[in-house]
Formats: structure tokens, C-alpha cells, sequence
């Protein structure tokens, strides 16, 4: 029986919480993550609902993708639904763990499944984050640097989109002057060392950095460890939010409408006038995406598939594409399949089931 720490690791593995956006509070929101997890209910959304569920099935973890809480509490008031339900999981000692945009920022994610579902091939990130990678710079005497290479690629280094153990490598000559107290593994002390070195470069994401250093001091030979640690600009297309892609075969608008309105069982699609004949390139992001329209008409999308625009929003577009509204909960309804598909291919013998309680707080009257 794995502890919800360990589940919550390897859900941080899937979508790491350094991903993020900073209004956001994904990861553990109440609960002991070092008790043994008797079984997951994962949910869209916190609801009483699915804490009962949880409660009458002696589940302990509860994995939603919308936090309960975003904002700092300056008081436990039971009056409010979701502080009094949050306190009754307590009570009965069930952790609930929020996994959100993070989550929507990996391609693997909420708009992975959104695409999937809709049958989009050449899947991409729509609109990639910057600031997600650093490089590691150090020196190590040359016979030592396969080595240390080894270690720091089973660290999480040197990965760049669909390559992994990239490095680069200079050969050069390294002084030092071990002082007094000091151990040099080359050379005495009070005398001036050339050593020949080699120079490494490898590229790592932000949140294994601690992973990184700790494998560099762990495999490295020399008492004192010369290193940098440099942030890059660059974009790296694994991360970011929304997706686009292709569908298989071109469709009509109308013939797309009606397919997202199959695919997601929505009420209505809210949508705009447009010009566009056939659609064949579709730009998604599951939830609030309205920030994303200007980048779906970047990539020459014929159609963008999101939820909760806002009026002025279908001008936008001005007929070059078009753009339609599903529904905040439809565009993230298929994210708690995700969930306990992968943790069911990770813990095979633990108990993870899709909450049973549709928590779709909007309804639509026909």
C-alpha cells in the first residue's frame, strides 16, 4: 500500500508543481502525506458529494483538479461550504491533494486528454511557458567526466524535447591552490595545480535543480565543487498551456460543432460568426482561455475550443476563426479519467476510481 506522499510524488513527477501559474495553489491542501493511502476518489471539483463518497468508502485521499482554496484564510468560519467541508475531511483524516494548472501546462495533461478526445493528431503545446529550464556549467578532471555525465543524466539532465543525454564538452586546463585545512584530490597543498579538466554544459528544468546539485557533489571527485547555475529565456515546446493540432479529416463548422457537442456532452456551444469553410487545425485549452484566442490565430487555427468568454471575446477573431465555447467543467470533465488512468498504470494493485458525482455546478434550460 503505497503513502500518499508517494502518490502525490509521483503526481508531482507527471505535472510539477514549479509549473504552475502564480494565482495558483495546487499541491497538498490538508492531510498527513506520510499515512498509508487506503484508496483515491479523483474529482473536478471538492464537493460534499465527493467527500461522502470518500468517507463511505474509507478512502483517505481525495485528488481534485480545482484547489478549494486559493486565497489565504484568516479564519476556519464553518459557515462557509468549502471551509466546513474541508474541516470534516479532517476530521475523518482524509488528505485532499489539488492538481491544477500545472497539470494544464503539461502536454500530457488536461489539454492532452481534451485533444485526444477530440481525435487531434501532431499534438503541440499552444502557447509554451519561458523560464522553466536553467543550465549547469562545471568543471571536472577529464577522466572523472563520464562519470559525473552518467549521474547527472539519471538526475534529469540533459534532456531537450525528443533527445536525452545532450551535453556539451571542453577540454582546457583548471588552476588551484589548495590552502591549508583543505583535502585537493589532485595536487599538494601550497602549491599552485594544472590540472586538465573538462568543461560541462547540460540543461535541466527548474524544479530538479536540488536533484541536479545533489548528484554534481555526490559524483564529483574534487573537496570543492566549481559550478554555475544559469537561467535561460528560451521556450521549450514540452510545457506551456493550450494545445493545437490537426484532425484526421477536414470538417464544416457546423460538422465540428456537432462533434464537440457529441465528444463533450455539453448543453450548448456558445460560438462566433466566421468565415472560415473547412476546419481542420484546432487550437484547445481546457477551461478559462479566453488570454490564449491571439495565440490560436498565430498558428493559423480554423477553430479554438475553450470556455467562459466573455461577450467582447467572439469579436476578436474578426470571422478569420472560429471560436466556440463548450463550458468550463465539459472542456475539464475527461480530467479525472486522466487521473485514475495513470495512477492505476503506476499502483495497479491500489484502489483509484473517478468520482461518481458529476460536479458540474452549471445547468442549462432548453
Amino acid at each position: 500500500m503505497p503513502t500518499i506522499g508517494e502518490i502525490i510524488n509521483f503526481l508531482e513527477t507527471t505535472a510539477p508543481l514549479a509549473l504552475q501559474e502564480s494565482y495558483d495553489n495546487a499541491g497538498l491542501v490538508c492531510g498527513d502525506k506520510h499515512q498509508p493511502c487506503t484508496g483515491a476518489i479523483a474529482s473536478l471539483d471538492f464537493t460534499k458529494e465527493v467527500l461522502e463518497e470518500a468517507i463511505q468508502k474509507k478512502f483517505n485521499l481525495i485528488i481534485v483538479h480545482h484547489p478549494p482554496i486559493f486565497k489565504g484564510l484568516k479564519k476556519l468560519d464553518t459557515t462557509d461550504p468549502i471551509t466546513s467541508q474541508l474541516i470534516k475531511a479532517i476530521q475523518h483524516n482524509i488528505a485532499v491533494y489539488a492538481i491544477h494548472t500545472n497539470l494544464d501546462n503539461v502536454i500530457g495533461g488536461v489539454n492532452g486528454e481534451m485533444a485526444k478526445r477530440i481525435g487531434l493528431i501532431n499534438v503541440q503545446v499552444l502557447s509554451p511557458l519561458q523560464g522553466t529550464h536553467q543550465k549547469l556549467v562545471t568543471f571536472v578532471p577529464t577522466d572523472h567526466e563520464e562519470k559525473l555525465s552518467n549521474a547527472l543524466y539519471a538526475a534529469g539532465a540533459g534532456s531537450i524535447g525528443n533527445y536525452k543525454e545532450c551535453s556539451f564538452k571542453t577540454e582546457g586546463i583548471g588552476t588551484f591552490l589548495p590552502l591549508e585545512g583543505s583535502n585537493p584530490f589532485l595536487g599538494k597543498v601550497g602549491e599552485r595545480e594544472n590540472a586538465k579538466e573538462t568543461r560541462l554544459e547540460m540543461i535541466f528544468p527548474v524544479h530538479l535543480q536540488g536533484h541536479i546539485i545533489a548528484a554534481l557533489h555526490n559524483h564529483h571527485p574534487y573537496e570543492t565543487v566549481a559550478y554555475d547555475i544559469l537561467p535561460l529565456n528560451n521556450t521549450f515546446r514540452e510545457w506551456g498551456a493550450g494545445a493545437v493540432g490537426e484532425l484526421p479529416h477536414e470538417m464544416s463548422p457546423n460538422e465540428f460543432l456537432q462533434h464537440l457537442k457529441k465528444t463533450f456532452e455539453t448543453g450548448i456551444i456558445r460560438h462566433n460568426l466566421c468565415q472560415v469553410k473547412k476546419i481542420k487545425k484546432v487550437s484547445i485549452c481546457g477551461g478559462a482561455g479566453k488570454s490564449l484566442i491571439n495565440n490560436a490565430l498565430m498558428t493559423n487555427s480554423d477553430a479554438y475550443v475553450t470556455s467562459d468568454l466573455g461577450y467582447h471575446d467572439f469579436f476578436q477573431p474578426a470571422g478569420k476563426m472560429l471560436l466556440a465555447d463548450i463550458g468550463h467543467f465539459e472542456s475539464e470533465q475527461f480530467t479525472s479519467d486522466l487521473l485514475a488512468a495513470i495512477l492505476k498504470e503506476k499502483f495497479p494493485t491500489f484502489a483509484v476510481l473517478k468520482s461518481a458525482h458529476k460536479t458540474n455546478p452549471v445547468n442549462y434550460f432548453l
